[in-house]
């Protein structure tokens, strides 16, 4: 399917930041309560979503962008860290899966990473996010590492650590 121009904009106002934290509440309850289970989500949804969350990562370096497509339908969080840019976030809703956004969001992070003079990429996925997995391995992703992060109150992240030169 051939998409419509969907268009990509930076997050910088605080309406910004709260269209996505709204995007973050709607795929992420959808997506990882089957996962992870509701008590987590919300709890990571307050830590790493909120919007003081996300104004703060904002001033730690992170990058956010929203991809629209007549309305608000995803979202990407880019990082530079080190030779690598990381690619904190990168989600579409789930209506809008499927039609090539994700594909679009990654090429915009290459881009993005091209302008960094960056070669490699880099994000964390949940174990169990088997669908996630298999969608950045057609990518060109490669499985790297286990990693457990504590997140606090009796929450870690079991993620594997995936990479992507470019």
């Amino acid at each position: 399917m051939e998409l419509n121009s969907p268009e990509i904009s930076s997050v910088l106002t605080t309406e910004d930041i709260n269209t996505v934290a709204s995007l973050a509440r709607e795929i992420w309850t959808k997506h990882y309560t089957p996962i992870i289970g509701s008590e987590q989500v919300a709890y990571m949804l307050d830590k790493f979503q909120s919007p003081s969350a996300i104004t703060k990562q904002i001033a730690d370096g992170y990058y956010y962008f929203v991809i629209a497509q007549d309305e608000p339908i995803g979202y990407l969080s880019i990082k530079e860290e080190g030779d690598t840019l990381f690619i904190s976030k990168i989600y579409v809703s789930a209506d809008s899966r499927g039609k090539g956004y994700g594909n679009r969001l990654m090429r915009f992070a290459i881009k993005q990473a091209n302008q960094f003079g960056l070669k490699i990429l880099r994000l964390t996925v949940n174990k169990y996010n088997t669908k996630s997995i298999a969608a950045y391995e057609k990518m060109g992703f490669s499985n790297t590492i286990e990693v457990v992060f504590d997140i606090g109150n009796g929450y870690i992240m079991d993620d594997y650590e995936m990479m992507k030169t470019i």
